[in-house]
């Protein structure tokens, strides 16, 4: 049963978590572990965790819709996968059930946290490659593999799809690194609206957090954008790997 002091801890969380992913990314790893410490199952924290931050997803693509849309061949080849992947990733979650979730969510932390880590190399080598452009690149077709494999991971969990989207398109998709994060926007919302949209009919969903947590996180991002250039991303971004690699140890050792 949540109670006053829970709601403002997950209020606080959602706040936190809308203006880390405004700034660097990994939010989930605040708001998660704060719900499961409020009393909520891991699997309807998960659940209740990716109903909530869903609007934060679609603020996020609105803000990218220009270099979105004229993408509309690779959209039509690569959604499709996103969406099944999702929902896909969603009835795995709940069909793996309680414990089996709850054994993996240390494992699943540390993957979300070096994820998180790799990010600015990632981008770097990302930048390189955009300068070296050969023109000889993998057909994009192949894209739909790994992105429907990421796809299945953001659905039973979500924490760092972002970051395993721009690899799999910085492999297969011979563009610029603003179309790429674009392209990974447009992806990680249509995923997180497949699992959620499976979510809302699981009973899985704690209501009364979500919009505790929706409202917060929106607020979140718009104090993100107000901190933009004021605050380093890399120094939030190792803080919050830094929390993650705890948390992960914390329920390691609690078994």
């Amino acid at each position: 049963m949540i109670e006053g002091w829970d709601y403002f801890l997950i209020g606080l969380a959602a706040l936190a978590a809308g203006a880390i992913n405004a700034l660097a990314g990994g939010g989930t790893l605040l708001t998660f572990p704060v719900l499961m410490a409020a009393g909520i199952p891991s699997v309807a924290a998960n659940v209740t965790n990716t109903v909530a931050l869903l609007p934060g997803y679609l603020g996020g693509t609105f803000a990218q819709w220009n270099d979105i849309k004229s993408q509309t061949k690779r959209l039509w080849l690569i959604l499709p996968a996103s969406l099944v992947g999702g929902l896909t990733g969603g009835i795995l979650l709940l069909i793996s059930g309680e414990k089996f979730f709850r054994q993996a969510i240390p494992f699943l932390i540390l993957l979300a946290s070096l994820l998180l880590a790799v990010q600015d190399p990632l981008r770097a080598w990302l930048v390189r490659r955009a300068a070296q452009h050969s023109g000889g690149q993998v057909s994009e077709f192949w894209s739909i593999i790994p992105i429907g494999l990421a796809a299945v991971y953001g659905g039973y969990f979500g924490a760092g799809l972002s970051v395993i989207v721009l690899a799999a398109l910085g492999l297969t998709v011979d563009e610029s690194l603003t179309k790429l994060n674009a392209l990974k926007q447009a992806i990680a919302f249509s995923v997180n609206v497949a699992a959620a949209l499976f979510f809302v009919f699981s009973g899985q969903v704690v209501w009364n957090a979500v919009l505790v947590m929706a409202v917060c996180a929106l607020f979140g991002g718009w104090l993100g954008g107000k901190l933009a250039g004021k605050v380093q991303p890399a120094t939030l971004r190792w803080l919050v790997v830094g929390v993650g690699i705890i948390v992960a140890i914390l329920y390691l050792i609690r078994g």
